[in-house]
């Protein structure tokens, strides 16, 4: 059939199929540029965890004999094995690779087993297997990239189907008559199924072919326009190669045939069944089951109102996804909109206006000791730095007991919401965290002016605050004071606990009780509301430092330049400290007004990204909407005819086309607001925003121009299938009952 019928038809008939090779090459490109970028975010991702975390897969903490780790390596499955030390203090660890990735969980208790270690000193580094879909059920974090990925993908493939299916349906519905009179000589439902099935392969395998290498293409300019919008000007940031594996374009292929075979297939079988009489009867006009009103449309447009909802009812499932995808897209754009005004809002108030007048340099020196860092001087006389603090973070303990308690914190009942995990009970009082801060000597002293203190190198400041816990406002938090901040000697001494080991203690003398903080660009209490933050000087923690430990691995820097200091000026400062410390140490460093560009560049990179798929979920509902549309428009000639017989006029026509564009058009909009304004309610309500303040920076403008687009494309569309529609003949298309 196919050498005496098809590939005739095929190519004496172009246009007829020009809707399917469309169809086809859309789909191809959509999914190889979804594919091909959704395989380099991938890849991004797993290279930034094995630069930032290691590429281990898991690995034992504590000392392992050679025997033990050569056991481990002759392990079947056991790629490479590696031992590291942990940080300051924190001891040694053994690195594994495995080489199947997937047998992880499984093989690492065996291991533990055979060489006679503990399970809970076995670690696994859960974010790396999950982008592996290695999912480890103790795992509490989500980790849902990888998978997100995978959903989409399906979700797209399967709305791609339900496109296509509609464009091959009007095509081979078309033909109907075609069909039924070969069936009437002989021609079987599978001759006739396989027919249709090999003009869709003839139709589509150089648009699939083209779409998929146009894909691959843009989504290599994807991958280079991230680099030169962002490049590594974040910081932990690196340039991203682009890849593209063989197996990602055999998966593309693969999805991309499944999707038009699947898309083909269903009208083919269901054109395949009918009958001889009832494809030859068949005169492809669009009909109500039963009849509806539509009491709205009618009320408001009167008799063309009522066509036109029966009209788009005879539609319903035609124009499903259509209807579907421009609703998700508009949904989807919406809440993106929102939700990254409400996240600038929360940076701009929580972050960057908080620090202000507090930091315009930050330099992190890698594996540092602040008591051996000699440079303390030189970077606070640096010229333009008119305030530079180095210190360094520790981890201690402190017991606090009952008399101690300020009459404010018994009033939110003390410690009884305290989690068990922060806080421990004991019989002398509560144990609790307390933060070390070890400023240099002179910021110490200067600290100590600033709070109204004596200015004295033997002693500590005690954060004495303490948010009531009961209030879950975190934007706008009550404090109190922690401690009894006089009365007696217990006040005057603060006895602190090695964090790891709470027998070994060192008393430090109190200098100061107060609710004012250095200016560093640090967080208390963030997680933990029941720490206890110590400020020390680093002349005294050279005293207790062997009874306390726990020290950080970083010595930082905060560096606040001279006021209204430009970009020009702080990188002239960042430089100049760059050249001092960079000889000696490895370091990194902060730039406040290039990482607020950098962070408006990160938002608008993601509002680009995102925004892309919300107009690909667009473009798959306009789609059909044009398919349907302009393929529909035959079926329906008949239909306008008999109208037109019984008097109805072209401006009614024109008006019946008019109401269904402006129905299927405001539908995102209506069933938009209401999930839209309950999730910015949740949003604010959650991230405590005043209500007010988003309101006047809703992004009205972008929301309005995405929907104005689907208007205007949806009006394009019944604009063209009118255009068609008015250049019937009344007396043609009553006489001819095939409508070919």
């Amino acid at each position: 059939m196919w050498k005496d019928y098809s590939s005739g038809y095929v190519r004496n008939n172009r246009t007829s199929g020009l809707a399917v090779t469309i169809a086809a090459f859309i789909s191809a490109l959509l999914l190889s540029l979804l594919c091909g970028s959704f395989y380099n975010m991938w890849k991004y991702e797993i290279e930034r965890l094995e630069l930032e975390e290691g590429g281990w897969h898991s690995r034992i903490a504590g000392e392992l004999n050679p025997e033990a780790i050569d056991a481990i390596q002759n392990f079947a499955n056991v790629k490479e094995v590696v031992a590291n030390q942990a940080g300051n203090g924190g001891g040694t660890v053994i690195d594994i690779y495995f080489t199947d990735i997937s047998s992880v969980l499984e093989d690492m208790p065996r291991i533990a087993q055979a060489v006679g270690v503990s399970p809970d000193a076995v670690t696994y580094h859960h974010s790396l297997l999950a982008m592996y879909l290695v999912r480890d059920p103790s795992d509490p974090a989500p980790r849902m990239l990888f998978p997100l990925f995978l959903l989409i993908t399906a979700f797209a493939s399967f709305s791609l189907i339900v496109i296509i299916h509609n464009s091959f349906a009007v095509t081979m519905n078309a033909r109907i008559h075609q069909f039924g009179i070969f069936s009437s000589i002989g021609a079987t439902p599978r001759q006739i199924r396989a027919c249709l099935l090999q003009e869709a392969a003839a139709l589509c395998a150089l648009p699939v072919i083209i779409g998929n290498l146009l894909g691959i293409l843009l989504s290599m300019a994807l991958v280079n326009l991230s680099n030169i919008l962002l490049g590594s000007n974040v910081p932990g940031r690196h340039e991203s190669d682009f890849g593209y594996h063989p197996l990602v374009l055999g998966l593309t292929l693969l999805v991309t045939v499944l999707t038009i075979w699947i898309s083909a297939w269903l009208p083919a079988r269901k054109l395949s069944r009918l009958t001889p009489l009832e494809a030859i009867k068949n005169v492809d006009e669009l009909h109500l089951k039963r009849r509806k009103k539509s009491p709205i449309l009618s009320c408001l447009f009167g008799t063309p109102g009522e066509l036109a909802g029966n009209a788009l009812k005879a539609q319903r499932k035609a124009l499903r996804t259509a209807s579907l995808s421009l609703v998700f897209s508009f949904l989807a754009f919406t809440m993106m909109q929102c939700f990254f005004s409400l996240s600038e809002i929360s940076t701009r108030e929580t972050y960057f206006e908080r620090y202000l007048n507090v930091w315009d340099i930050y330099v992190t020196i890698k594996d540092a000791a602040l008591d051996s860092f000699a440079e303390t001087a030189e970077i606070q006389e640096l010229p333009g730095a008119e305030n530079a603090i180095v210190y360094q973070r520790a981890a201690a303990k402190r017991l606090v007991t009952e008399d101690e308690i300020s009459e404010d914190m018994k009033s939110f009942g003390g410690f009884s919401h305290a989690a068990g995990n922060y806080v421990s009970q004991t019989d002398a009082g509560w144990l609790v965290n307390a933060p070390i801060v070890i400023l240099d000597d002179a910021s110490f002293l200067s600290y100590c002016g600033q709070i109204g203190a004596s200015p004295r190198l033997d002693g500590a400041v005690v954060l004495n605050q303490i948010r009531d816990v009961t209030n879950p406002d975190f934007r706008h938090p009550d404090y109190m004071p922690y401690l009894k901040a006089s009365g007696g000697a217990e006040s005057a001494v603060s006895i602190l606990r090695q964090y790891g080991n709470t027998e070994i203690k060192a008393e430090v003398p109190i200098v100061s009780y107060t609710e004012e903080t250095p200016a560093l660009r640090e967080e208390y209490a963030t997680l933990d509301y029941y720490e206890l933050v110590h400020f020390l000087p680093v002349s005294l923690w050279e005293e207790i430092r062997g009874q306390i430990g726990g020290t950080e691995e970083d010595v930082l820097i905060c560096v606040l330049a001279a006021e209204n200091a430009s970009l020009a000026d702080l990188n002239a400062l960042q430089d100049e400290i760059s050249r001092l410390l960079s000889p000696k140490y490895s370091l990194e460093s902060e730039n406040r007004i290039q990482k607020q560009e950098t962070n408006d560049l990160q938002m608008a990179g993601f509002k680009a990204i995102l925004g892309g798929f919300c107009v690909l979920l667009a473009i798959i509902g306009i789609g059909n909407v044009f398919s349907n549309t302009m393929g529909f428009v035959r079926q329906r000639k008949r239909e306008f005819a008999r109208y037109m017989s019984v008097g109805l006029t072209p401006e009614s026509i024109r008006k019946m086309f008019l109401i269904e564009a402006s129905v299927l058009a405001c539908r995102p909009v209506l069933f938009t607001l209401p999930p839209a304004v309950f999730a910015v309610w949740f949003m604010l309500r959650a991230s405590y925003v005043d209500a007010g303040e988003f309101l006047a920076q809703t992004p009205f403008f972008p929301i309005t121009v995405f929907l104005l687009a689907i208007w205007g494309t949806v009006a394009l569309a019944y604009f063209l299938g009118w255009r068609q529609v008015r250049r019937i003949n009344l007396a043609q298309v009553l006489r001819d009952d095939t409508m070919m």
